[in-house]
């Protein structure tokens, strides 16, 4: 729609909204953070090690996926396009978890408690970042005839990430970024009330990994399904993720019930 702001190359809206998102996100996890009694100093600072370790793991898993494109196109690892793309979502969240684990373990930070802190922020700040994958045109859909299609014009667009012009497609980023939204309102009302730790974060990645499972289905795949098979790479993560949620809900929710006196 919108790739550069005011028709400067230097200002892409893509990573002036992903900025954006991360900023909002990286305030909400520390006033958050505040209220649940929490570090904020140590919070802040595992939210900036996250967003980088994020940026490498999401590019990484970009690499993964198209493995066979850039094993025959070497020299595309290098080009403008590839540093503008934002990568896998997935493959940054596994890389900030894994960092976030390594770090609250250092400053002995409550893993937890900490990680619910963090899902309500992620929410928002990924719905934001979303919005910057439709202005640029990025992680398009395929074709849609519905009164909602939207059609990219901007030969900017195809040029920085490939989109096609001038056909309907479906706004599989705004899907996204409109799910991760409510997603937020949700966990932060969930994280505001009494709650066992560790639930919210499992509620954020039942509720995206289903968000994700279902927009999979609208979004253009050029090097197609894992193993050639009805799934893609992020569907088969998303249902993972699902599944855990859904066991770590279960168990604590079992716990709680057991844990409450029985009438007599």
């Amino acid at each position: 729609m919108y790739p550069e702001i005011f028709h400067l190359r230097f200002l892409a809206t893509y990573g002036v909204l992903v900025a954006a998102g991360f900023l909002t996100a990286l305030w909400l996890a520390g006033r958050l953070a505040k209220q649940q009694g929490l570090n904020t100093e140590a919070v802040t600072n595992l939210g900036i090690y996250c967003a980088l370790a994020a940026l490498g793991g999401a590019k990484l898993m970009m690499f993964i996926v198209d493995f066979r494109y850039y094993a025959e196109h070497p020299a595309e690892i290098f080009t403008l396009g590839t540093l503008r793309a934002g990568g896998v979502f997935y493959g940054g969240l596994i890389a900030a978890l894994a960092v976030a684990v390594w770090y609250m373990r250092k400053t002995r930070l409550p893993g937890w408690k900490t990680a619910d802190v963090f899902a309500p922020a992620i929410a928002l700040g990924h719905g934001i970042g979303r919005i910057g994958c439709f202005m640029a045109g990025c992680c398009w859909g395929i074709a849609c005839d519905r009164p909602w299609a939207v059609t990219f014009t901007d030969p900017v667009a195809n040029d920085l990430v490939g989109v096609p012009l001038n056909r309907p497609l479906h706004p599989t980023q705004l899907y996204e970024s409109a799910a991760e939204f409510i997603i937020f309102a949700i966990l932060y009302r969930l994280i505001r009330k009494p709650h066992v730790q560790g639930t919210i974060l499992a509620a954020y990645l039942a509720l995206y990994g289903t968000t994700r499972f279902v927009v999979e289905f609208y979004r253009f795949h050029e090097q197609g399904n894992l193993w050639g098979g009805p799934l893609d790479t992020s569907q088969v993560i998303s249902l993972v993720l699902i599944v855990a949620a859904v066991m770590y809900l279960a168990k604590t929710r079992q716990t709680v019930s057991s844990a409450q006196p029985q009438p007599r």
